[in-house]
């Protein structure tokens, strides 16, 4: 069966996806700082016929991210990576005037040297998969200027355009980097925490991620509400 590594996996996006992937049979590397929190989730969307391992951790660590394509390899190898794990530079939000350096570099670090350094751990697997891909989380904060969202912002503006290159260095695999749009996430009440207008669920935009996986398009940037959607 298929293998996916998936970072930031405990709860939110990762774990729909997570659940969404084991209900097809693939088999899964799951990975989240918080022990109790992704032990539960690994527990929560585990299926017969999918095996599921859980690896407490930090992305930023090395080892770590070793540690997860070790697992996977265990299972059979590498067919996917989501990066899904994200610090936003600050909670709440601040505007750049404000944003602390040291929380711009843990975002920095997070969602982009983190996610490329799993990536590289994990190419040679990649490159053998017979439908290699790597999915990178984007955000619109990427693409559009909003008050507040620099640090986190331009992290992600990073991240696209390391995936644009991998893309065009890597045409035997696919990388899709995914703006899930607006959601209601423990990341989003943390960013704004006085907003409490409603908002999708996680769950809703998964049959993106599925979609690209079943059609597997051109490398790219998609946004998943459109492909929900069907265009």
């Amino acid at each position: 069966m298929p293998v996916a590594i998936i970072t930031g996996a405990s709860k939110g996006l990762g774990r729909a996806l997570a659940g969404a992937l084991a209900e097809r049979g693939w088999d899964l590397v799951l990975d989240a700082r918080g022990a109790g929190a992704l032990k539960e989730t690994a527990e929560a969307v585990a299926r017969p016929g999918a095996r599921v391992a859980a690896l407490p951790g930090d992305v930023t660590d090395a080892g770590h991210r070793a540690a997860l394509v070790a697992a996977a390899r265990e299972l059979g190898g590498v067919d996917l990576v989501v990066s899904n794990a994200s610090a936003l530079g600050a909670e709440p939000l601040v505007r750049l005037g404000e944003l602390p350096l040291e929380g711009l570099r843990r975002a920095l670090e997070v969602n982009v040297v983190a996610a490329l350094g799993l990536v590289q751990e994990a190419l040679p697997l990649l490159r053998e998969s017979a439908a290699g891909a790597v999915i990178p989380v984007s955000s619109d904060a990427g693409a559009e200027a909003y008050e507040t969202w620099g640090g986190y912002g331009a992290s992600k503006a990073a991240l696209d355009q390391l995936a644009a290159v991998l893309g065009v260095e890597e045409p035997g695999l696919r990388v899709w980097a995914v703006d899930p749009g607006d959601m209601a996430t423990g990341l989003y009440a943390a960013a704004v925490p006085d907003d409490d207008d409603p908002r999708p669920a996680p769950d809703s935009v998964v049959p993106a991620f599925l979609r690209l996986l079943d059609e597997r398009p051109v490398s790219g940037r998609y946004g998943a509400p459109a492909l929900v959607e069907g265009r």
